[in-house]
């Protein structure tokens, strides 16, 4: 719901309907990321505002992907940190959902906040000027930009062919999408039982 209200705003800023030649659906289906069942819109957003872009679509696609990431990061984080916590004296016995307030960071929130607002920082650069919610077809060096590709990947894990990185992009796409729905499903499961898992 609140990609739906996040949008509404921005309708006065978008380009013209008529400098899109397919609808956003259409667009979007060419992207990668078609899950086991084909084209993955549950809640059929895509469909709601019927004068979004292609760069809208690019960005919903970006806030898909880094949601996907730090939810992948989060299911592991959430499971591991149970188990073993070395961090803090190692003596952090508590649910991963509380285990924030049993640590020394929750005197120095606004030192995370900050950290998390330098990461942001490179996703609203790749905003198109005066566009609202749209993203950049390409870097400001002209190469073509992929949705959720900052040019960061110290170990080389991206592909150098087509084929194995559209295989790599719906891998991850498809994965985020499962973890988001399993650290839902891990915090609801600790708020009801008020146990670890």
């Amino acid at each position: 719901m609140a990609l739906i209200f996040a949008a509404a705003p921005m309708r006065a800023m978008r380009a013209p309907v008529s400098s899109v030649s397919m609808s956003a659906t259409e667009y979007a289906k060419t992207l990668p990321g078609a899950g086991p069942f084909g084209f993955f819109d549950p809640l059929k957003l895509l469909e709601i505002d019927k004068d979004m872009t292609q760069g809208t679509v690019r960005y919903w696609r970006e806030v898909e992907l880094k949601h996907g990431r730090v939810s992948m990061l989060a299911a592991l984080g959430f499971f591991v940190g149970e188990k073993f916590h070395p961090l803090f004296g190692g003596d952090i016995d508590v649910p991963s959902y509380v285990a924030f307030q049993a640590t020394p960071l929750q005197e120095f929130w606004t030192s995370v906040i900050l950290t998390i607002g330098v990461f942001e920082f490179f996703s609203i650069v790749s905003f198109e000027p005066g566009r609202g919610f749209e993203i950049r077809e390409t870097f400001p060096t002209g190469e073509a930009r992929i949705a959720g590709d900052f040019k960061f990947d110290p170990l080389g894990f991206k592909p150098k062919d087509a084929a194995g990185l559209k295989s790599m992009q719906e891998k991850e796409i498809n994965n985020g999408r499962l973890a988001m729905i399993a650290i839902a499903g891990m915090v609801v499961q600790e708020l009801v039982s008020g146990s670890k898992l």
